[in-house]
């Protein structure tokens, strides 16, 4: 009996592993990550660009976790809103696909700085147009150089063509990336409100409130449909401050939005820090500069759902 019984419990040691391993090998298969470029947002999904493969639609839940990754190994992690999540963001997804191949996210990461480097495409501030003024600067130079040492010439002459190529190149890359985020090529506008405010104020008038109410009771009847909200400022000031200026007007017109008018975060684009882009009327006068002081609400919706 005593014999019976240490074979039966050998058994069971035996068989114990393998249920575990089956266990988490179960596991590891209902779990998924990818890696890529968020190319487009509609409703509570977006769409990532995997490189070498089709694009991935991931699907956001008021349970997903959105983090921003920083430190030398990018251990520390920092929770933002989904709003965060923009076109032109590299992002790393976890979750798992459901029954439609999307995967439903649980976890979205992204790097620390490259939220700020997305923002600045969407606002039209790249640092590429630094890059490109400071390089026509160095051509500059070398064109008068190469009159001084003719001796050099042929040196100087590949040295200012390596240079006025990599200047086509950024500015290329800039005309892409404004036609991208600036021009909404893959959205219909299909219900807009501007809120004006007062100098140096980001409180909203009473009579704007009633506007954006109305536009969110719009928006809730559209499909898949996005809010876009983006921040202005005249140029009365400095410039440093008008952008912090258009930057928080555009945070309350949101968050009016969000807990007055009902509208979901998975719904909106980043706010817009515009600053003093975009003016509309002249400075010259107290009363025209009052029209630059404004946050503009769009309703978009993605072409390809508009025409499902």
């Amino acid at each position: 009996m005593k014999k019976i019984g240490a074979l039966n419990g050998l058994r069971a040691l035996m068989v114990l592993p393998a249920v575990i391993a089956f266990a988490c090998g179960t596991a590891a298969a209902q779990s998924a990550q990818l890696q890529g470029l968020i190319s487009g947002r509609s409703g509570a999904t977006m769409t990532v660009q995997v490189q070498g493969q089709e694009s991935i639609v991931v699907v956001l839940t008021p349970t997903t976790q959105v983090q921003e990754a920083s430190g030398l190994l990018h251990i520390r992690k920092k929770p933002l809103g989904m709003t965060a999540l923009i076109p032109g963001l590299p992002v790393q997804v976890q979750g798992s696909y459901n029954a439609q191949n999307q995967m439903v996210a649980e976890v979205v990461k992204f790097k620390a700085g490259d939220l700020k480097k997305a923002e600045d495409i969407q606002a039209g501030i790249a640092p590429t147009q630094e890059e490109t003024q400071a390089n026509q600067q160095q051509i500059q130079q070398s064109q008068q150089q190469l009159q001084q040492q003719q001796q050099n010439l042929r040196q100087q002459q590949q040295q200012v063509a390596a240079e006025q190529q990599k200047v086509a190149s950024e500015q290329a890359a800039l005309a892409a990336a404004n036609k991208r985020f600036g021009e909404l090529d893959d959205y219909q506008v299909l219900g807009e409100v501007t809120v004006y405010f007062a100098n140096n104020s980001a409180v909203i008038e009473p009579q704007y409130k009633s506007q954006l109410l109305q536009l969110a009771t719009k928006a809730k009847t559209i499909t898949a449909y996005i809010v876009q909200v983006q921040g202005y400022a005249s140029k009365a000031g400095s410039a440093g401050l008008n952008q912090k200026l258009s930057q928080q007007r555009a945070d309350h017109v949101l968050q009016f939005l969000e807990q007055r008018g009902g509208i979901p975060l998975t719904n909106v684009l980043a706010p817009g820090a515009m600053g003093t882009s975009d003016q509309v009327a002249s400075d010259a006068s107290s009363e025209s500069e009052s029209a630059n002081r404004r946050v503009v609400v769009r309703i978009l919706q993605n072409k390809g759902v508009a025409g499902s």
